[in-house]
């Protein structure tokens, strides 16, 4: 069954009432530093906890992300790679006419979010939306661990705030966002081994005549 198009205004309302008890759940989660690990030109390794700045030296992120988001991408500010490290987000979507799935990734573009958007694109997508968010419904924003389902632009940006993202765009001009892809990974079938060559039977060989001369 395909997850449904809607829009939890009900949802968004409770949410809001309750709003500073996640938020605070959200900051109290946080992790401390991410730790990286930097090859220089000159081959020499080096581990800090403050995301280095862009540089022809190759980075790597130590730290094993929750939830699946946008890669961290050395090439964004300073800002942004510290929360795209600690809360990635990941949007939710359903292929077809959704209007709030649409409305949901301009909010995340005019505020300059690096999202990875995964789409409902079978039964098998659905079900895996319910598991992860305990429904299946879109768009469904995850920001870090914590998932809301609904479109409700207020309290997205009170947890987008929350997880450090800048009110205002900082994404580099030449930024693009990657394709949406399905929730769960199709994995192509293992090819089955060749049959082996069939073998022509030999003949029967009769039996040697018994000597009585009776045949079995």
């Amino acid at each position: 069954m395909k997850a449904d198009c809607v829009i939890h205004r009900a949802h968004a309302r409770g949410v809001g009432k309750l709003f500073w008890m996640p938020v605070v759940v959200l900051l109290v989660a946080m992790p401390v530093q991410a730790q990286y690990k930097v090859i220089g030109a000159d081959g020499k390794v080096t581990y800090t906890d403050r995301p280095p700045a862009a540089s022809a030296a190759k980075i790597t992120s130590l730290r094993s992300r929750g939830a699946e988001g946008a890669p961290t991408d050395p090439a964004l500010p300073l800002e942004l790679r510290q929360s795209v490290s600690r809360y990635p987000v990941t949007l939710y979507t359903v292929t077809g006419v959704c209007d709030p799935c649409q409305s949901a990734r301009q909010l995340l573009r005019q505020r300059g979010i690096p999202y990875a958007e995964k789409q409902v694109f079978g039964p098998e997508d659905s079900d895996a939306l319910e598991r992860l968010s305990g429904g299946r419904d879109a768009p469904t924003l995850a920001i870090g661990s914590q998932m809301m389902r609904g479109f409700a632009p207020e309290v997205w940006a009170s947890y987008l705030d929350a997880a450090g993202y800048p009110r205002e765009s900082r994404l580099p001009v030449s930024y693009q966002y990657a394709a949406a892809t399905p929730i769960v990974e199709k994995r192509e079938a293992a090819p089955r081994p060749a049959a082996a060559a069939s073998r022509p039977e030999a003949p029967a060989v009769p039996p040697p005549p018994s000597p009585s001369g009776i045949k079995f």
